[in-house]
């Protein structure tokens, strides 16, 4: 990665933050920071990608190009260069954390979701069992669309980077620009998923690839309300009972 590290520490300068500050900003350690601009690690691609938007810089050029000897003008990105950037957290060792979206932040998160500092005043949690490799985030639902979930559960999703890797039958956490945040079962479609709801009384329909923001996918679940029990299956297992009673008694009769 020629001049990268070169670039991180002027860029860093340029915008008058101490290792300290950036490092805060992008969601790493101080000391990687120290290590990248040294030269003694190369960043992963993801933190590139997150010194990309704070640093307002095309990928391009903060690898491969020295910016201390271009105007601003040169080394700027435009608009129509924009990189696609995920904001994390991280813990005190470096761990990623899980940042909860609750009912409250939902409508915040949709203009916000990119935003460092919003992400970093999110609610946030570890969960050590969690062996999963990627990134994670929790989004309690609301409504009865997807039951037995119930509205107030808490959905952990796995941060999915490609649309292409939507798999059909499995539930998302899909952020979306006209209707927020939306937890459904998907079917993949040409440029578009078809959405379905676990509750038949809600009718599936079908978005738009464009209209999707982020992608999350479903591994596990949180709710304060245990399921009630399957009324169903015990009506039937009554009825059961009841002709096998009935049986008897005809048989001593005869």
């Amino acid at each position: 990665m020629i001049n990268v590290n070169e670039n991180i520490r002027f860029l860093r300068k340029k915008k008058g933050w101490t290792q300290e500050k950036f490092s805060k900003k992008i969601g790493i350690k101080r000391s990687l920071v120290g290590a990248y601009e040294e030269g003694r690690s190369d960043p992963r691609l993801s933190n590139l990608l997150k010194m990309c938007e704070v640093f307002t810089i095309s990928l391009d050029n903060i690898l491969k190009k020295d910016v201390s000897l271009l105007s601003e003008d040169q080394y700027l990105k435009n608009e129509d260069q924009n990189v696609k950037v995920l904001s994390i957290t991280v813990d005190k060792i470096g761990k990623e954390n899980i940042e909860l979206i609750n009912q409250k932040a939902s409508a915040g998160y949709l203009n916000s979701y990119s935003d460092f500092e919003f992400i970093e005043n999110l609610p946030k949690f570890q969960l050590p069992f969690l062996n999963f490799s990627g990134t994670h985030r929790a989004f309690e639902i609301k409504g009865d669309s997807m039951l037995p979930l119930t509205s107030g559960s808490i959905v952990i999703g796995k941060f999915i980077e490609d649309i292409s890797y939507v798999k059909d039958g499995k539930t998302y956490v899909l952020l979306t620009k006209e209707d927020g945040i939306i937890y459904k079962r998907a079917e993949v479609l040409d440029n578009s998923i078809k959405l379905i709801s676990d509750n038949k009384e809600y009718d599936p329909y079908t978005i738009s690839n464009y209209d999707i923001l982020e992608i999350w996918e479903g591994i596990a679940f949180f709710s304060l309300d245990f399921p009630n029990p399957n009324t169903e299956y015990s009506s039937i297992k009554n009825h059961i009972n009841n002709l096998y009673s009935n049986l008897d008694d005809l048989k001593k009769k005869l």
